[in-house]
Formats: C-alpha cells, sequence, structure tokens
C-alpha cells in the first residue's frame, strides 16, 4: 500500500513538470526503445518497483525482446545492446550512482556517449536519466507497490 497514493494531486504543478519533461522526451531523436532500456535500468537500481515494471512492460509494448528486458541488468555481459545503448546505459549508471565517484560521471563514459550522440541527443539523455530518478525518489519514498499503475488503468 502506498503511503500517499494521491501525492499527485497534492503535488500537481510538480507532476505536470514531470509529465512535460516526458513529453519532451517523447519528441527527441533519441530511439525510444533507448529511453525505455535507460528507464529501466536507473529504476533497477534505484529499487524502484513500480517503474521497473512499468518501463518492463512499456518496453515490451514498444517491440523489445524479453532477453533484452532480462539481462539489461548485466548489458556489460550480454551482446545484444548496440554500442550506441551501451553508451547510453553506461551515462545512466554513472549519473544515477554520481555519488561513487568522487568526479561525479568519469571523463570516458562522458565521451563514449559523446562518441554516439550528439549535443541535443545528449541534452535529452541527460533529462530522461535526471526524470527517471526523479519518478524513482517519488515512488521509493511513498511506496508504491510494482504494478499499481496498471492495476489503476
Amino acid at each position: 500500500m502506498s503511503r500517499m497514493p494521491d501525492i499527485y494531486a497534492l503535488a500537481t504543478p510538480g507532476y505536470q513538470g514531470l509529465l512535460d519533461v516526458e513529453t519532451f522526451l517523447g519528441g527527441t531523436e533519441v530511439p525510444k526503445r533507448t529511453l525505455e532500456l535507460v528507464k529501466l535500468r536507473v529504476s533497477q537500481i534505484n529499487g524502484c518497483g513500480l517503474c521497473v515494471d512499468m518501463h518492463s512492460h512499456d518496453a515490451k509494448r514498444g517491440g523489445e525482446t524479453d532477453e533484452r528486458l532480462w539481462s539489461v541488468a548485466a548489458w556489460r555481459e550480454a551482446s545484444w545492446y548496440t554500442d550506441e545503448e551501451r553508451a547510453a546505459l553506461a551515462l545512466a549508471e554513472a549519473a544515477t550512482r554520481i555519488a561513487d565517484n568522487g568526479a561525479g560521471v568519469p571523463d570516458e563514459v562522458w565521451d563514449q556517449a559523446a562518441d554516439h550522440y550528439g549535443e541535443k541527443e545528449l541534452a535529452a539523455l541527460i533529462m530522461a536519466i535526471a526524470t527517471i530518478n526523479a519518478w524513482n525518489r517519488i515512488h521509493v519514498t511513498i511506496r508504491t507497490p510494482a504494478g499499481a499503475l496498471r492495476k489503476a488503468s
């Protein structure tokens, strides 16, 4: 049971702001499949059951394969991710675990991402990573259970 099931009614302008970022991301040049993999991986790191569930289902509806969904937590050891996806996943992990590295996001991670994405796409990836971290922190804090959004719709 969520600690605060009506948080978005109580914080409507903040909720709308996050939705506006999601709308922006949907119109960027970053492939939707990549965005879903990033959202899934960040949600796994943060232990957000709601978001892991939601983005697994969203990715599957978007054509993602079971193998890629099952192995995203171990993407470095799986051969079926593109170099671009690997760069996005590495950036997502480094930015999410920013406290684990005194230098923040390492130059090699940034450089790899910059080798595969232009500035607009990098900006979108950064916004996607920051936004999914925000969603995760909201839902982990209020303990929204996995599947809650699918059950509501």
